[in-house]
């Protein structure tokens, strides 16, 4: 399998592409944003375009926030730094952890703003995880499209205008580069967060023949992208703050730890010197995991090739961190199957008709003696969410 000759992507990650030198495109996009965004102007840019909506609505901007390191950034700057009435849309996909629910507590707290929290039926998930992963070998369906949908109806409902995002896709993936205009409209949401699966087409996947819970569209209305003439007429714009600041995740970090006492967390699968890293999900570690079955490359490799393109490490030191943390059967597998109710033969089964060439998975028995032996300490907590998900016939 080729990989960057920069950093440790291969050639099976989504969007990659390689140039005469071996380097991938995403290397190439960040050498951008170091070497030729006039920075100060986009600022400017950013200045603009908060004065067209400040104090003509009930809130400046709305701010979709899982109290990540993203979103945690995202709403501090706005908020402390520039000075925004903003409200917070959160967007519960139903595995969130006991650290990042203490973190959004206290950075809302420290911060000031309204919330506006909805979490999908629990029955209505499940369901969906199971037909995504079936589909597309990512179970996440839900959680994309609920995330980057929801509050772009709470825009038309607050009649909110402004909606900010926080790190831009350049920062790991080729569908947009820096020199483009990324902004959050239909168009994106088709090509990047909905797998190429809408609401009608998951209704017509879905199996509600033997089902006590049947599904319709209307169940599905979270997980739709609002219609565009509706957003055109209230003047909806849906920007990235990364387009318009020098995106950089171990400074934000530091800020929002100091600032909010944003705490990080262990997360399968990554080195403990990332625990900011998609500290949200319980199940984070089997989404890594699958992407490692079917790539063959896991989150280890996406955040060190970071600090690569970011001369915070070297290729050496990012290949030993890859060799020892990705591609481990994660404790949360269990919790998962629970969750589907399936076997993990039927997992792998799943998983095999979305592997990437030339990548080759392992088998299932090769990968259960791969086990991470670092069980995380909210362990007990995950599975006691698990058990009170349960279907009546499953328990």
């Amino acid at each position: 399998m080729r990989y960057c000759s920069r950093c440790t992507m291969p050639e099976t990650a989504e969007t990659l592409g390689f140039d005469e030198q071996g380097v991938c495109s995403v290397c190439r996009q960040i050498e951008v944003k170091h070497d030729q965004i006039d920075w100060e102007q986009r600022g400017r840019d950013l200045d603009g375009l908060l004065e067209q909506y400040r104090g003509k609505y009930d809130y400046d901007c709305i701010v979709p926030f899982s109290g990540g390191k993203d979103s945690a950034f995202t709403l501090w700057y706005l908020i402390k730094v520039k000075k925004l009435k903003c409200l917070v849309v959160r967007f519960d996909h139903g595995f969130m952890r006991p650290t990042v629910e203490e973190n959004c507590h206290k950075a809302l707290r420290k911060l000031g703003a309204d919330i506006v929290k909805f979490t999908p039926n629990w029955q209505v998930v499940r369901k969906l995880m199971y037909e995504a992963l079936k589909r597309r070998g990512d179970f996440c369906w839900h959680c994309h499209t609920g995330i980057f949908a929801f509050p772009m109806w709470e825009a038309l409902r607050q009649q909110v205008p402004l909606v900010f995002w926080g790190e831009p896709s350049s920062e790991y993936s080729s569908f947009y580069g820096y020199n483009d205009v990324e902004e959050h409209d239909e168009r994106r949401f088709n090509r990047i967060v909905n797998l190429g699966i809408n609401a009608e087409d998951m209704l017509g996947m879905l199996d509600n023949s033997v089902s006590e819970y049947p599904v319709s569209l209307r169940d599905l209305k979270p997980f739709t992208f609002p219609p565009t003439r509706d957003l055109r007429k209230l003047g909806v714009r849906s920007v990235f703050l990364g387009h318009f600041i020098p995106w950089d995740v171990r400074k934000q970090v530091d800020i929002i730890k100091q600032e909010l006492d944003w705490q990080g967390d262990q997360v399968e699968g990554v080195p403990p010197e990332y625990d900011y890293e998609k500290i949200e999900c319980f199940v984070q570690g089997v989404r890594d995991y699958i992407k490692w079955l079917k790539r063959g490359f896991g989150r280890t490799t996406h955040v060190t090739s970071i600090d690569i393109r970011n001369n915070r490490m070297d290729r050496a030191t990012a290949e030993k961190l890859v060799a020892e943390y990705d591609g481990k059967r994660p404790a949360a597998l269990d919790l998962f199957l629970d969750i589907l109710g399936i076997d993990e033969q039927h997992f792998m089964d799943l998983i095999e008709p979305h592997v990437v060439a030339p990548h080759v998975m392992p088998s299932c028995e090769s990968c259960q003696s791969n086990c991470n032996k670092d069980v995380p300490w909210d362990y007990a907590h995950w599975k006691k969410s698990v058990d009170m998900g349960k279907l009546p016939e499953d328990a």
